[in-house]
């Protein structure tokens, strides 16, 4: 079944259509990936109008994960909404980068996960690094409602604000370690790059910056310092060409660029800055 829909996917031109159509199947079956081909069960009648469908919403170029409702991410396994994006794995890197500032502490620190989504970095650091005090913000409540239920689904403790950046969070002024933030940080006229399983499935608040991309970094930069203990690092996901822009902006502020980390792809994805105080 799943040769078939992999050759209806394909025509539509839908983009790895050999895996879409077998995670799928995995998934509704409830078997790994790669036992596919041993799984010798036929399917009842509504596994095949399930799968059917989703096969559909994914011709729609529907990603396979909103089709799911759930996302996998490290270690964990994430329920999404229409107000959460797809966490990808360009991210991990992210994680990584701030997994090594926190050991570089002896893994005992206050980190802040600036517009958390669906808690995919915080919930991270509090699983692999749980001597850590985690906090995480996001200015949509539906957003957090998801993260709350995620973290306590995969058993991690984060405190969760809503906020508008960090307002509000001044009880944490000049005590955090580690700020770690995956902004909006798409133009709205660079709509036309993005796939369509972003462009018409990821919501817009979370993925769109306004007309200037870097707008959520110049607030960051501005807005965040207060919270900062003189010498915590800062760990930010940048979009393709950002890197130069965004250390430059870190640096006019009165942070030490520290370097870069590439994604899985070999891109650079993340900037590593130093507060030294001000």
């Amino acid at each position: 079944m799943a040769l078939i829909a992999t050759r209806r996917l394909a025509d539509a031109g839908v983009p790895e259509p050999e895996a879409s159509a077998e995670v799928l199947l995995s998934e509704m079956l409830g078997v790994g990936r790669s036992e596919l081909s041993m799984y010798r069960e036929p399917l009842t009648e509504k596994q095949v109008e399930r799968y059917e469908a989703w096969i559909s919403r994914r011709i729609d170029r529907e990603p396979v994960q909103r089709i799911l409702g759930y996302a996998y991410f490290r270690n964990l396994k994430l329920e999404l909404n229409e107000d959460t994006l797809i966490p990808r794995p360009d991210t991990e890197s992210v994680v990584d980068a701030a997994l090594k500032s926190i050991d570089r502490r002896d893994g005992r620190c206050r980190v802040i996960d600036i517009g958390t989504g669906s808690g995919a970095i915080a919930i991270s650091i509090a699983q692999e690094r749980p001597l850590c005090e985690v906090h995480a913000t996001d200015i949509s409540e539906s957003a957090l409602k998801i993260a709350r239920r995620n973290a306590e689904v995969n058993q991690a403790t984060v405190c969760f604000h809503r906020a508008d950046m960090v307002s509000g969070m001044e009880p944490l002024n000049g005590s955090v370690d580690v700020l770690i933030s995956n902004p909006p940080y798409v133009a709205t006229h660079e709509v036309h790059r993005l796939a369509p399983e972003v462009r018409k499935w990821d919501p817009d608040t979370a993925l769109y910056s306004g007309p200037d991309s870097l707008v959520f970094y110049r607030r960051i930069f501005a807005e965040t310092p207060l919270l900062l203990l003189e010498g915590a690092d800062m760990v930010l996901e940048v979009g393709d060409a950002q890197v130069e822009a965004v250390l430059s902006l870190g640096r006019k502020a009165g942070f030490t660029p520290l370097g870069i980390r590439d994604d899985l792809a070999g891109t650079p994805r993340a900037v590593l800055l130093r507060w030294e105080g001000g």
